[in-house]
């Protein structure tokens, strides 16, 4: 039976993707945020080539290449620069089309934003804050505070892609987000600063005990994001006024104010979170509402892409009558268990690797290492490596009720 309409929670990057690839299928889309326009924090900005993929299903990968850039490569350091390994995406073929993309989330969230308008069944509505869902056999439900009084609008389905602290996921399981927060305090910051003249690749995380950080490039003009560790438990205002003191101590050259810029400053706690399920009945999570982990890696941002890439194609069979219902509990079964058995622990070694070794002996000790060093002389290895993050792809397609091979992942469903 096709679908006529689904509602999604939440007008973040997860939730315009889904909405555009749903709406390309004629489907009827409303998203809903509480928000009064689109969030313009910049976050995240590396799209690992699994993610790459679902924004070229979605159509906008030609114009976020436009905007953002390739990173060519990852290094790990020592606190003096000193290179300890490193990873080459500019070992994949040239015509390759899914390359890791970078483009901060503000950025993206614009570009989709224009994106989903032209779509003639979606509309976003913004100062729409859910708060209470229900369904029954026929139907799913959201009641809606807008800004001329409480609403209720029904559905085939409702998506919760309303980030961490999801009223989706809370209605449907209570306050207890499953997980924990671990005991690290990381403060994210934008800064305009010359690391090129350190010798800088795109992407540098700084092995050490206290001062590990990340520095990648993220945007063409030249604008960092540096992300490092400091002492838990203090607030936000002792947090930015430590900042300067805390990136003359880690950073290379010692900078003090004035020899850089900074943008924007953001401290926050590192989680490893995930839904009891993403499915209950006709109500479907996806994203940071289904699943949180440290941002080292770049692990959650492209995990929740690759979740609506699969929620859609799970949706859209049944739309097109080539899968029934239960497709939507196999979406939860392989997203969970992959978040449980690749998202989860590989942050948290991403995290380990930076902090709990010793630096000096890392290059020889780390098999993570071991392998960026001897890719050096292995271009399918290091192909290899640069493709690593494509362990987070499942061919959902292969559920469809249909002679198998019809439709493959790398099959277009636009």
């Amino acid at each position: 039976m096709a679908i006529k309409k689904v509602i999604i929670v939440g007008a973040g990057p997860s939730g315009l993707i889904l909405g555009i690839l749903l709406a390309k299928q004629g489907i009827e889309v409303e998203l809903f945020d509480a928000g009064a326009q689109l969030d313009e924090q910049p976050r995240a900005a590396h799209y690992a080539t699994p993610a790459a993929y679902e924004l070229a299903r979605a159509g906008v990968l030609e114009d976020v290449k436009a905007r953002g850039l390739h990173p060519k490569n990852f290094a790990w350091r020592k606190i003096d620069t000193t290179f300890i390994a490193g990873v080459h995406h500019d070992s994949l073929p040239e015509d390759y089309p899914y390359k890791m993309v970078v483009l901060p989330l503000d950025r993206l969230g614009k570009l989709l934003y224009e994106h989903i308008q032209r779509q003639p069944t979606a509309q976003v509505k913004w100062s729409h804050r859910v708060v209470k869902i229900g369904q029954d056999q026929g139907k799913a439900w959201v009641e809606v505070e807008t800004p001329t009084g409480l609403k209720r609008s029904e559905a085939d389905y409702v998506v919760g892609c309303d980030g961490a602290s999801s009223t989706v996921r809370r209605e449907l399981f209570g306050p207890e987000y499953p997980g924990e927060t671990l005991n690290a305090q990381i403060i994210a910051t934008n800064v305009y600063y010359d690391f090129d003249r350190y010798g800088y690749w795109d992407s540098n995380f700084i092995v050490h005990p206290k001062n590990y950080y990340m520095a990648a490039k993220i945007t063409t003009d030249g604008l960092y994001r540096v992300t490092y560790g400091d002492t838990p438990g203090l607030s936000r205002e002792e947090y930015v006024a430590r900042q300067p003191q805390r990136y003359e101590e880690i950073l290379p050259g010692n900078p003090k104010p004035g020899e850089y810029r900074i943008t924007n400053i953001s401290p926050y706690k590192l989680q490893q979170r995930c839904a009891p399920s993403f499915r209950v009945g006709r109500i479907l999570l996806a994203a940071d509402a289904a699943h949180l982990c440290n941002p080292f890696g770049g692990l959650g941002l492209t995990g929740g892409i690759v979740d609506v890439g699969n929620l859609f194609d799970a949706l859209n069979g049944i739309h097109r009558g080539l899968a029934d219902e239960s497709i939507l509990d196999k979406y939860s079964e392989v997203r969970k268990r992959i978040w449980e058995e690749t998202i989860d622990p590989m942050s948290r070694e991403n995290f380990r690797r930076l902090h709990d070794q010793d630096p000096n002996k890392a290059r020889q000790n780390d098999e993570f290492f071991q392998l960026c060093i001897q890719a050096e002389n292995d271009n399918k290895l290091s192909q290899e490596l640069a493709l690593g993050l494509d362990i987070l792809k499942h061919d959902m397609t292969q559920y469809y009720n249909k002679p198998k091979g019809e439709v493959g992942i790398h099959g277009s469903h636009l």
